[in-house]
């Protein structure tokens, strides 16, 4: 009889033990699905952020960082902008690229279109674009942002600085500045801290009474009230000058001015038809052979294009003339030459964040300001 109990009791024993483990078993089944679907649910919504962050920056917003001084005083070395590609209108993809990086699958270019914006470009947009003479699919060239000066068909000119626009002296924003020549007396010293808190910046000596600086109009009219400063004028090249160091872009060969002084000249637009000479060719070459992709060379005084011998050409595109509001210190559309509409990414919106470099912290009263 205690044998049958015992027996019955180690039965019991072995059920409960199997019953333990199917039950563990269970919870454990639970557990794993709870994390699978935890896991799953957390996965689904990192690839719907990733998947709308993309849509956002493709067709809406796209963020970009200022890492030169060619926008001062408008735009700072560190300002972090957001840029609405809305208002002109997104582009569709235009090669295949990693998410979020700029690893592509070279010279891959995917049939694309400009999908309609609600406004059109118009003059003094801070615009940004692709670099137009980069070798490369045109969404993936470096982006550049400048001030929008020549719309297509305008005559533009410059005379002193000063930009004419179909015979019109144009009036400056604010936060242009220039290379400005700053006479003093003798024995007195310009300072560096003093100039600076004004907003200006010294940089040279051109002998011990006349200084360099960079800064705005507003800026030099301030300085002339200061006791021991005896002229200010602008540090303007003379209308013959031409920069030979810039001859490494094809335009600057035929561009008939400098960066103070330009003879009237037509911003190309779509169905313009031109005249080729010995003089002009080099000014089209970028617009004929690289924007708009023909077989373009010149044989003696003759030109072929495509194969064939002509001196006449009618452009497909609408272009644009952009310069730097540090206007002396911007390699803009006067060295380089002209942007093409495929080339705009989209205007220049807000700064959301800023880093001053020198000092190390960020500017605070930069931070959500509208760009202008």
């Amino acid at each position: 009889m205690a044998k049958k109990k015992t027996e019955q009791a180690e039965e019991s024993q072995v059920k409960n033990s199997r019953s333990d483990r199917k039950k563990s078993r269970r919870r454990s089944k639970q557990e794993d699905q709870k994390v699978k679907s935890w896991a799953r649910e957390w996965g689904d919504a990192i690839l719907f952020a990733g998947i709308a962050a993309l849509i956002i920056r493709q067709f809406f917003f796209g963020a970009y960082r200022i890492p030169t001084p060619s926008m001062e005083k408008s735009l700072l070395v560190g300002d972090f902008l957001i840029v609405s590609k809305i208002n002109y209108g997104p582009r569709t993809p235009m090669t295949i690229a990693f998410p979020f990086t700029q690893i592509h699958i070279p010279h891959l270019e995917l049939p694309w279109f400009r999908i309609p914006g609600f406004e059109d470009p118009e003059r003094y947009d801070a615009v940004v674009f692709n670099y137009p003479i980069d070798d490369a699919v045109v969404s993936q060239k470096q982006h550049y942002i400048k001030r929008l000066i020549g719309m297509p068909g305008d005559t533009l000119s410059m005379r002193g600085k000063v930009v004419y626009i179909d015979g019109e002296r144009q009036k400056e924003i604010e936060e242009i500045q220039y290379f400005h020549e700053v006479v003093v007396a003798d024995r007195y010293r310009l300072s560096d801290i003093k100039v600076s808190d004004l907003g200006g910046r010294i940089l040279s000596m051109v002998d011990q009474n006349t200084y360099i600086v960079n800064m705005t109009s507003s800026i030099a009219d301030e300085m002339k009230t200061w006791n021991g400063v005896q002229e200010i004028r602008k540090s303007t090249y003379n209308q013959e000058y031409r920069d030979r160091t810039r001859n490494q872009f094809m335009f600057q060969q035929g561009f008939d001015g400098n960066r103070d002084y330009f003879n009237p000249f037509v911003v190309p637009f779509q169905g313009q038809e031109i005249t080729l000479n010995a003089s002009n060719w080099t000014y089209y070459y970028d617009i004929i052979a690289r924007y708009e992709e023909n077989e373009f060379r010149r044989v003696g005084d003759r030109f072929i294009i495509n194969g064939e011998q002509t001196n006449r050409y009618t452009i497909r595109k609408n272009y644009y003339f952009m310069m730097g509001d540090n206007r002396d210190n911007s390699l803009d559309s006067r060295f380089w030459g002209f942007v093409p509409d495929d080339h705009v990414e989209g205007k220049a919106f807000m700064i959301y964040f800023s880093w001053d470099g020198e000092d190390f912290l960020p500017r605070f009263d930069r931070l959500l300001n509208l760009i202008h």
